[in-house]
């Protein structure tokens, strides 16, 4: 005799268990029961289906690991490039996908339906002398996201949340978001973060900004989730505060650009070296070769914190855009 099941399962519950049932790979396995956790109702009557779920999540979760590489492709995976990857969430006709286009040269669908966007689109964003990553996803609803985005979410350094500045359902369209990540155990910075969740970079993007109402909208947006900054309003027509987005996106990663130089020679500003912030000089030498790193002897910078040429210890904490020359 089987129990009965609770009566209040949604229609997003029921289709994410289907998609379980007919997935053949661990990666679908994972992400269907990801789903079907975000969106089982939480009270009394499914504690019990909520600690299955999780018991088999981690279930599959030990396996891929054990079994990488023997598992199916993933088709939201997308290779890291550049110096961090954002990706984009966002309702239905949000923008984004206008957005990816106008801030790189990715081949996006922008088109005046909903779900125009069926699978990850990357484009790499010019930021003075790197690059950033975008990618475009498909639109998230009330009901959840497609099944398998989610890791590509977790995976990403940070995230832009689009909504339409224009539209009447702006908050609605905010709300839907951040509920949607919430759910699926990830968070804005600067608040309390649960356990088992992950507190992820975000930047609300609020698109269309040269719409009828979309500056008093987000003036008015700016009051009402004023933990949620930073906040950018863009045009992808005019082209309105597009260059805020690179800035901010940079800004984020907490990163410093580092330019190596040989003695005797200017410094390479082709190419400059990406490091966390708070780097030293030996961390710059190990970006290099560990050997250098090993058998490093001295070096000198050329910075704003410095004066040019000035000899500095191993342990030299680096600021953007330092020139370092090193010696072994």
């Amino acid at each position: 005799m089987t129990s009965a099941m609770p009566a209040n399962l949604t229609p997003a519950y029921h289709k994410a268990e289907e998609a379980f049932r007919q997935a053949k790979s661990a990666a679908e396995k994972i992400a269907a029961l990801e789903e079907m956790y975000a969106t089982l109702p939480k009270h009394k009557g499914t504690e019990k289906m909520q600690a299955d779920i999780r018991r088999r999540l981690a279930k599959f979760r030990e396996a891929g690991e054990q079994g990488k590489g023997h598992t199916g492709v993933d088709r939201f995976h997308v290779e890291k490039h550049g110096a961090g990857q954002f990706v984009l969430i966002g309702t239905p006709n949000a923008g984004k996908s206008a957005l990816v286009g106008a801030l790189t040269k990715a081949h996006v669908n922008v088109a005046p339906y909903p779900f125009a966007t069926h699978g990850p689109v990357p484009g790499m964003m010019p930021y003075e002398d790197i690059q950033i990553q975008l990618v475009d996803l498909p639109p998230v609803t009330a009901e959840g996201m497609v099944s398998g985005m989610m890791g590509t979410v977790r995976a990403a350094d940070g995230i832009l949340v689009c909504v339409d500045l224009a539209a009447p359902d702006l908050l609605d369209q905010v709300d839907v978001c951040l509920k949607v990540l919430e759910a699926r155990s990830v968070v804005p910075p600067g608040r309390e973060v649960p356990e088992g969740c992950q507190a992820k970079r975000m930047i609300l993007v609020g698109t269309k900004a040269d719409l009828p109402g979309a500056a008093e909208n987000f003036e008015a947006l700016k009051e009402l989730h004023a933990g949620l900054a930073p906040m950018v309003a863009v045009s992808a027509q005019t082209l309105q505060g597009l260059g805020e987005v690179p800035r901010l996106c940079f800004r984020l990663l907490g990163i410093v650009r580092v330019y190596s130089k040989e003695p005797g020679k200017p410094p390479d500003m082709a190419l400059p070296f990406i490091l966390p912030q708070g780097s030293t000089v030996l961390d710059m030498a190990a970006a290099i070769h560990r050997d250098i790193a090993q058998h490093l002897k001295r070096a000198r910078i050329w910075g704003s914190n410095t004066y040019p040429g000035q000899a500095v210890n191993r342990d030299h904490v680096l600021t953007d855009r330092d020139m370092i020359e090193l010696h072994v």
